[in-house]
C-alpha cells in the first residue's frame, strides 16, 4: 500500500528523499512524482497566478488517483503555500516539505539567515517563517541571502559547483551570518551544506531530513512504518 507520495520540481531529488523515507522506515513503499514545468511557471508568472494553483491542484489530484496515497507532500519552496492550500477533501492531505524546518528554526532563535539560490523562493519561505513565528508567539529578525549565481550549476547538474558557490557566499556574509542563530537553507537541493558546513558557524537547518521525520508520524502512515 503507498499512502505517502513526493511531488519534486527535479528528477534529482527523488533518490535522496528515497534514501531518507528507508533510512527511517525501511520497506516503505513511496510514489514520488516530478513536475517541472510547474516550477518555472512560477517563476515567470508569480506563485500567485490562478493557472499555477489550477496546474498544481490538478497535479496533486492526479497523483492521489494513481498512487492511492493519502499524504502528499510538496518538496519545492516556490509551490509549498500553494500546496498547503489544495484541497483533497477525504480523498487526500497535501502539505509542504519546509514547514518543520522552519518550526525548528523559531526554536533555535530569533535571528534568522535565509539563504536561497531562486528569487521566485524567497517570498514563500519568509511568508512560512513569519507563519510561524506568529504561531509559536515568537519574535523573528529575518535576514536573506539571494545567491543567484548556483542556480546555474545545478541546472546543469553540477551539485559540487552549487554546493561550492552557495558556500563561498555565506564565507562572504562570515561577519553577518555570525550575528544570527540560525541558517535556515530555503531549498531541498542545499540539504547537502548543512553537512558540509557543520560545526563551522550558525546551525544550517535543511528541509528533507525533518520533512520526512514529519510524514512518517503523521495519523495518514500510523501503522505502515515501524
Amino acid at each position: 500500500m503507498t499512502a505517502l507520495a513526493f511531488l519534486h520540481t527535479a528528477e534529482v531529488h527523488i533518490a535522496g528523499f528515497e534514501r531518507l523515507v528507508q533510512a527511517q522506515a525501511p520497506g516503505l513503499r513511496v510514489h514520488h512524482a516530478v513536475a517541472a514545468p510547474l516550477l518555472e511557471q512560477a517563476r515567470r508568472l508569480g506563485a500567485d497566478d490562478p493557472g499555477l494553483r489550477a496546474a498544481l491542484q490538478q497535479t496533486l489530484a492526479k497523483m492521489a488517483s494513481s498512487s492511492g496515497a493519502r499524504l502528499l507532500v510538496c518538496t519545492c519552496s516556490t509551490l509549498g503555500a500553494l500546496a498547503e492550500q489544495v484541497d483533497g477533501g477525504d480523498r487526500f492531505r497535501s502539505a509542504r516539505i519546509d514547514r518543520p524546518m522552519a518550526e525548528r528554526a523559531l526554536t533555535l532563535g530569533s535571528r534568522v539567515l535565509l539563504l536561497a539560490a531562486l528569487a521566485s523562493t524567497l517570498a514563500p519561505t519568509r511568508a512560512l517563517l513569519q507563519d510561524c513565528a506568529q504561531r509559536q508567539a515568537r519574535p523573528l529578525q529575518l535576514r536573506e541571502l539571494l545567491v543567484e549565481a548556483a542556480w546555474p550549476h545545478f541546472m546543469a547538474g553540477d551539485t559540487e559547483a552549487y554546493l561550492d558557490c552557495l558556500a563561498e557566499a555565506l564565507r562572504a556574509e562570515a561577519a553577518e551570518a555570525a550575528e544570527v542563530d540560525v541558517i535556515v537553507l530555503a531549498q531541498a537541493s542545499m540539504a547537502p551544506l548543512a553537512e558540509r558546513l557543520a560545526g563551522s558557524g550558525p546551525p544550517l537547518l535543511a528541509s528533507p531530513v525533518l520533512g520526512v521525520q514529519w510524514a512518517l508520524a503523521q495519523p495518514e502512515l500510523q501503522g505502515l512504518t515501524r
